[in-house]
Order: C-alpha cells, then structure tokens, then sequence
C-alpha cells in the first residue's frame, strides 16, 4: 500500500509476519497452522494485515513447504540456529528492501484478532523514530511494529553483538509508542488454553 497522508509520504510499506518461533509452549511443531474456526490461525492473521500493506510475505526457517497453501513468499532468517524474533525482523528489513519499501510493518503469526487499523496507525505515530511500537493497557506489544528497512544495518550489528529482545533494541533506538485501545486485539495463542479462548471469541463474533 501507499500510505496515507497520515503517514510518511510517498513510502510503500511492506508486511511481514513473523512465525518462525519454536512455539515450546503449545508443546513444538507451527502453532500457526493450528486450526481456528475451520481455518488456520495464519489465515485469520493473513485477513486482517494483508489489506494494511502492499508486498506480503512469512517470517519462517525450515521446510518453506509447508506455509505453500498460503501463497505467500517466505523469508528465513538470516543467523544460524535460533536467534528468536529479533532475528525475523531483521530478515523482514532485508525482504522489504528488496521490494523497494521503505517501511515494514510486522506482526506475529499467533494474533488473529489484529486491529484492522493497525498499519495506518503505526504510520500516523512513526514521526521521525526508527520504529513504532503497539502499545495496550497490558504493555508493549513489540512485534507488532512498523520498522525503517533503512535501519537494517544497525539491526544486523546488534544481532551480532548479542542483542536478542525486540524490546530492547526497540527502545535503544528511541520506538515510537502508539497507543491501541483494545488489548485483546493483541491477544496471541501460546497454549492450548488460548486456542480454546480464541474459539470462544471467535464464536461470539
């Protein structure tokens, strides 16, 4: 998408999802092929975000195979072994400059009540920071971002250096927070718990 005069001017944003944690808590495997309400729950995130940006792609490692139902490129990260979503972030950067974008909005593949006006409200509250960050009455929610692709350099060498929280290089670079009324529009499926509570909700529309 182009943005809107809200945004930044004349910058396409790029949409990554991030799925390539491990998932431990929902006991191994893609918690994000898990079924919701018939579907996966990667749909029902695709459903929401894939309208809020232009060039689309997954966040994933391993066999790309199995994310081929959904049409979408798929962009490992870029460090050996397990460097967690900091690490999806930075290959988001590289995917999207290769798009052309600008800006990359990323958002975790376990959220599929999303806000549909998450992008353009990120845009809106970016300014002149190098991120901006979804913020709920419970908390940061720092996946759930809008980076500067131009920031990748910085990103790498963090990564390099040890850095592995989202959150702390988020704020080492000065995030922009933006707030977001409804926290449940943040609400993530970790364990079989949440897989039953968002069936619940999604039942009650």
């Amino acid at each position: 998408m182009t943005c809107n005069p809200a945004s930044p001017p004349s910058e396409t944003i790029a949409g990554v999802i991030l799925a390539g944690g491990l998932s431990r808590r929902m006991g191994g495997g893609d918690k994000a092929l898990l079924p919701l309400g018939g579907r996966p729950v990667l749909a029902h995130v695709i459903a929401r975000f894939a309208p809020q940006v232009g060039p689309l792609a997954l966040n994933a490692n391993g066999d790309p195979g199995r994310f081929a139902g959904f049409g979408l490129p798929v962009a490992a990260d870029g460090f050996q072994g397990f460097a967690g979503p900091l690490a999806g972030v930075l290959a988001a950067m590289h995917w999207a400059a290769g798009q052309g974008a600008g800006l990359v909005a990323t958002v975790a593949a376990d959220t599929p009540f999303l806000p549909r006006d998450l992008v353009g409200r990120l845009a809106a509250g970016i300014g002149g920071a190098p991120v901006a960050v979804a913020v709920a009455e419970d908390g940061a929610h720092p996946t759930c971002a809008l980076w500067r692709v131009a920031r990748r350099g910085d990103l790498a060498a963090a990564l390099v250096a040890g850095t592995r929280r989202v959150t702390e290089w988020a704020a080492r670079e000065g995030a922009a927070p933006v707030a977001f009324p409804d926290e449940a529009a943040f609400f993530n499926v970790n364990v079989p718990a949440d897989l039953a509570e968002a069936e619940a909700r999604l039942a009650q529309g």
